[in-house]
């Protein structure tokens, strides 16, 4: 069966890149519409933080940055595997984005405390108070039936798992800060007092982090009646004579759908990541996709391989915006497991990482990117990374959240599940017992948690440096009584391991294209009506990741950029 549709504009994939670039055609007077593979829209955007980074963006002081700065920056970051032209469009339409987005109703602002920094504080150019924006909340009532089609956050992202906490309120209420209980009193008496909506779902109606940007961006295509339709997969890119991408051909639940599109079509589907075949191609050393904190099975590189079939050149396919991620038994579902990112852990006092030699091989608090290429670079040098250990005691137990795993003050050891011990948390009465249990030398683990230990005491860690730049001091424990916030010593038994494993939050892989999102072919000429943006195109931030949110920041940047650019173009009709 065979259905024919007629779009100037077709969308593919409904991520906040997606979304906005739809809209936005839309703004521009295009008819347009948008596919989705799943059955609920979102994609990796919806389980992220929310977080876009933003140079020179309307909430910094005149002075503080500038286009000159971010270009510096960013420069520096891609050491020159990034077209200068393509750095600059970025710098220069990024700054619309949040404007454009708050026309939307989707309101972002740079937080007074929170602000991250930027990645590589070392780079000329770099900002120590970051160039992040996080988004406010939403409710989630006004999307209507929309609500139950929007991917919902991961677990650890609520307070028991289902109850939405914004960046603040978490925050306040991980780290125990004074006002901690009253918060958390406010929270439980907003969820459980909203007797109507508890009627209808478990699900908080509040929309926070990357629910609240793509359940925003997903009420204003409602509002302007542009189409998404779920559970279609593309299968085919369609061509004229002339070689420009005229429209799509798509499954739907069997329907073979024939999409027009006289402006052409913008890739937007996300990457490959969770592709064991693709991974295997692409990238230099093995790596699994149940590594991946991305929605499983989602993003296996469907358009990818239809761009591929129709001559597209593609940019940085051996690469993924690393992150180590911790392999977490579900508490809901049995027999269940899901790796999740560790994103600030790493930052907190008395933990330290160890390849299988049971030696030391970065600094902790790095960026969660940075890390992953550490691993990367030990694995390579000793082939006794990926997996790596996290080695941590009972100060760390007591206090911090690993992953999913909570503190012990919320969650103590004998309330653990038993199966949870010795298969994905260790724990031994000393350094020597631990070692025997997850099979790394002793003597080696036993020296090298003494000598962090020392590094500690003097609260300076001279092999790797943590705690010493302006982007480790942000992490940490403000009340650890060392002058360095991030270093505390592994000596407080029982202590704890956990098998880290080197995952992603997506590949960074895909077809290249040009400052205005357009793909290239092999030759390098613009392939006329076919764009790509966000995780479905070469990343524009080449092998880096500048800062929090640079992900977001740049897919819905050159979003814009493309439905901006077909508006602006004749019909290939």
């Amino acid at each position: 069966m065979t259905e024919k549709l007629d779009y100037d504009v077709v969308v593919v994939g409904s991520g906040a890149g997606g979304l906005l670039a739809a809209v936005r055609a839309h703004d521009l007077g295009l008819r347009t519409i948008l596919i989705e593979k799943s059955d609920r829209f979102g994609g990796t955007s919806s389980v992220s933080g929310g977080a876009i980074w933003i140079p020179n963006n309307d909430d910094f002081k005149s002075g503080e940055d500038s286009p000159e700065q971010a270009l510096e920056y960013l420069i520096a970051c891609t050491e020159g595997a990034v077209p200068k032209e393509k750095l600059e469009r970025f710098v220069e339409v990024s700054p619309e984005i949040p404007r454009y987005l708050k026309k939307l109703g989707v309101e972002y602002y740079a937080h007074p405390v929170m602000s991250y920094p930027d990645y590589y504080p070392w780079n000329p150019g770099s900002q120590p108070r970051g160039r992040t924006l996080f988004v406010k909340p939403m409710d989630g009532a006004v999307l209507g039936d929309e609500f139950f089609r929007v991917r919902e956050s991961y677990p650890e992202f609520k307070m028991f798992g289902n109850i939405t906490m914004d960046l603040d309120e978490g925050a306040q209420i991980g780290g125990k800060f004074p006002g901690w209980i009253k918060a958390t009193l406010k929270i439980l008496a907003r969820y459980y007092g909203d007797i109507g909506w508890r009627r209808k779902t478990h699900r908080d109606r509040k929309l926070a982090l990357g629910n609240a940007l793509t359940g925003g961006l997903r009420k204003a295509m409602l509002d302007r009646g542009v189409p998404l339709l779920l559970k279609t997969r593309l299968t085919k890119f369609v061509r004229d004579d002339s070689g420009a991408v005229t429209g799509i051909i798509a499954d739907r639940d069997g329907v073979e759908l024939h999409i027009t599109a006289t402006k052409g079509v913008i890739m937007a589907s996300g990457g490959y990541e969770q592709s064991p075949e693709l991974r295997n191609r692409y990238f230099e050393q093995q790596t699994e996709a149940r590594w991946s904190a991305t929605p499983r099975d989602n993003n296996t590189g469907d358009a990818l391989l239809a761009a591929l079939d129709i001559g597209a050149d593609v940019a940085f396919m051996n690469e993924a915006w690393w992150a180590p991620t911790v392999a977490m038994p579900s508490t809901h579902a049995p027999n269940t497991v899901r790796n999740i990112a560790l994103f600030f852990e790493r930052g907190y006092p008395h933990i330290m990482a160890v390849n299988r030699l049971g030696k030391r091989f970065t600094n902790e608090i790095c960026s969660y990117h940075q890390f992953g290429q550490a691993m990367l670079r030990d694995n390579e040098a000793t082939g006794a990374n990926m997996p790596c250990w996290l080695i941590f005691d009972a100060d760390f137990r007591q206090n911090y959240p690993l992953g999913g795993l909570l503190p012990a003050w919320v969650a103590p050891d004998k309330k653990l599940p038993q199966d949870w011990f010795d298969n994905f948390l260790y724990k031994a009465e000393s350094i020597d017992a631990l070692a025997s249990k997850i099979g790394v030398p002793r003597e080696t683990l036993v020296e090298q948690v003494s000598r962090f230990n020392r590094f500690a005491e003097n609260g300076i860690d001279e092999d790797f440096g943590k705690g010493d730049n302006v982007y480790n001091k942000f992490f940490g424990d403000p009340r650890h009584p060392s002058n360095n916030k991030v270093l505390g010593a592994v000596a407080k038994g029982p202590f704890y391991a956990v098998r880290c494993d080197l995952g992603d939050i997506g590949s960074k892989g895909g077809p290249k294209t040009d400052e205005n999102a357009n793909v290239l072919d092999k030759t390098g000429k613009p392939i006329p009506g076919f764009y790509a943006i966000g995780n479905a195109s070469g990343s524009v931030m080449g092998r880096s990741y500048p800062g929090a949110g640079a992900t977001l920041g740049a897919a819905m940047t050159f979003g814009y950029v493309a439905a901006t650019r077909m508006a602006q173009v004749n019909s290939f009709k």
